[in-house]
């Protein structure tokens, strides 16, 4: 018998300016720039599934990268905002 999987918090790590043109339903936006400074008072538990995405999955594989080297142990790279839309089947919401 399998566990459930706590839901994971997705991390959108694009500008501001992009998330607002259209990011997943429930999504924080961390921009990459900001990520490092901002991540700890985000999310404090370096145990909490993360699923970081961006527009086409380069920035937000750095971004893994970057949590895994502050201690976040489950971090994975969502890829792009459409695919991972898709995916997750969540809606892409504007604002």
């Amino acid at each position: 018998m399998s566990h459930p999987t706590p839901p994971a918090t997705l991390i959108d790590v694009r500008s501001p300016g992009e998330f607002a043109s259209g990011h997943l339903a429930g999504a924080i936006n961390l921009p990459l720039d900001q990520l490092q400074h901002s991540i700890g008072r985000t999310v404090p538990d370096v145990a909490t599934p993360l699923v970081l995405y961006c527009a086409s999955g380069a920035r937000s594989a750095f971004a893994c990268g970057l949590l895994q080297q502050l201690g976040y142990t489950q971090v994975s790279n969502g890829g792009g905002v459409g695919l991972l839309a898709m995916q997750l089947q969540r809606a892409i919401v504007r604002g």
